[in-house]
């Protein structure tokens, strides 16, 4: 029981099994043979920065990536709390999990002027000794600016566009970005470590998409070394092109879904096919249990009524908790063993559950299957319940949407409590 009064006064909780992560990781890094890099963004998509990088660092993890610069600074702070070591300075791409690299791709846009000042977070960037992402040629400029600033040059990461149509520099654009960062580079302003993109189809294997992208990415890789620009590591691959794509390896993947137990494609591999464990359970006590007599409605707008007398149970969570309000009358969630699905409108903290008949075929009356107090799960992981739960993917398919934004949106007033990976036998 926990002895903080904040924890003991919440009714829900996010259970996060880092034994579960760490056995994904495993699963994940026998896949491959190349390095791997732990993607804990979006707070370890919403599963907890610290306590997950640092279960990764110790399933052999040995680069940490996060998108904003903001978290990575506070990743950095939250490492060096733990006493894990920073990684030597310089162009060596080499990284260890005892001092792993940190990454992050996005920045917010600076002048060359404003990048050098002394609050700029650039500057804050490279005091941290975060690898840093470049696509354009304000961005290189930017960077190099806080790098002389700095005293000590930046490590990059060239992005290129290989046709996600999102971040990178596209084929007309390269030539351009890559002198700006050559330019800065015999400067000694920065080293470009690293050349690097996203896939768009990689949990699509039969797409024909991926090869189309690593055909692009070996021809920017080409027109890079042209320009004088010598990156060591080259990364293409997330989980998807990891599972699926073996020739997108290269010097370094990016494990992210996969890690919290997700698959990214359930229908071409569900987490059980692939021996992925999920991670987070999601749990709430229910608060009220009630009879309702037939036709009665239910919550906002009335859009669901009790076809007969009904159990039903209120569960405090609701969409300022990040449960989709697209889950109103479907989202699935399991109490004392039964089946119990959201019945009516999701609100902002509550959500009504149905708990089934409240009379027997003969019309006698049933007491309620789930009483006041019982814990509710709205999904985790079916092989480690005792009883049948839903999934992320349920959730996910219920809603329209897929696992990843059902794990990453749970609010932060749900807090997380974390099993130590080493608290089960694995």
């Amino acid at each position: 029981m926990s002895t903080d009064p904040a924890l003991a006064a919440t009714t829900s909780r996010a259970v996060i099994d880092l034994g579960a992560i760490a056995h994904n990781a495993r699963v994940l890094a026998q896949r491959t043979t190349a390095p791997w890099m732990a993607v804990v963004k979006a707070d370890a998509y919403g599963h907890g920065l610290a306590q997950v990088a640092t279960t990764c660092l110790g399933a052999g993890a040995s680069w940490l990536g996060v998108a904003q610069l903001a978290e990575a600074l506070s990743l950095r702070a939250a490492l060096d709390a733990a006493g894990i070591a920073r990684p030597e300075p310089g162009p060596e791409a080499a990284a260890d999990p005892r001092a792993p690299r940190l990454m992050t791709w996005i920045a917010p846009v600076l002048s060359a002027e404003r990048a050098q000042a002394p609050d700029s977070p650039l500057r804050a960037a490279l005091a941290a000794d975060l690898d840093l992402s470049a696509s354009t040629v304000g961005q290189a400029r930017a960077i190099a600016a806080a790098a002389r600033a700095h005293g000590a040059p930046a490590r990059v990461h060239l992005k290129v566009d290989t046709g996600m149509s999102r971040g990178g520099a596209t084929a007309e654009e390269l030539a351009e970005v890559a002198g700006a960062l050559r330019a800065a580079e015999q400067d000694g302003a920065l080293c470009v470590v690293g050349l690097w993109s996203h896939l768009s189809r990689a949990d699509e294997p039969e797409s024909g998409s991926t090869r189309d992208h690593l055909e692009r990415f070996h021809a920017a890789a080409e027109q890079v070394e042209r320009s004088g620009l010598r990156p060591t590591v080259r990364h293409l691959a997330a989980t998807g092109g990891l599972l699926w794509h073996p020739e997108t390896h290269l010097d370094l993947v990016r494990a992210g879904i996969g890690l919290y137990g997700l698959s990214p494609n359930p229908a071409t591999a569900t987490s059980q096919e692939l021996g992925l464990r999920p991670a987070m359970t999601l749990q709430a006590e229910l608060i009220q249990v009630k009879r309702l007599h037939a036709g009665q409605a239910v919550s906002y707008g009335g859009t669901w009524s009790a076809p007969e007398e009904r159990w039903v149970g209120l569960v405090p969570l609701g969409y300022a908790d990040g449960l989709p309000r697209s889950a109103s009358s479907c989202g699935p969630v399991s109490v004392a063993g039964i089946w119990a699905p959201i019945v009516g409108r999701v609100c902002m903290d509550q959500v009504v559950i149905d708990l089934g008949p409240a009379r027997d075929a003969d019309g006698v009356a049933r007491p309620a299957p789930a009483v006041e107090g019982q814990t509710a799960v709205l999904w985790g992981d079916p092989a480690q319940a005792p009883h049948p739960v839903p999934t992320a993917d349920d959730w996910a398919r219920a809603c329209g949407t897929i696992n990843y934004e059902i794990v990453t949106r749970l609010g932060a007033r749900v807090p997380r409590r974390h099993i130590p990976a080493d608290g089960r036998v694995d």
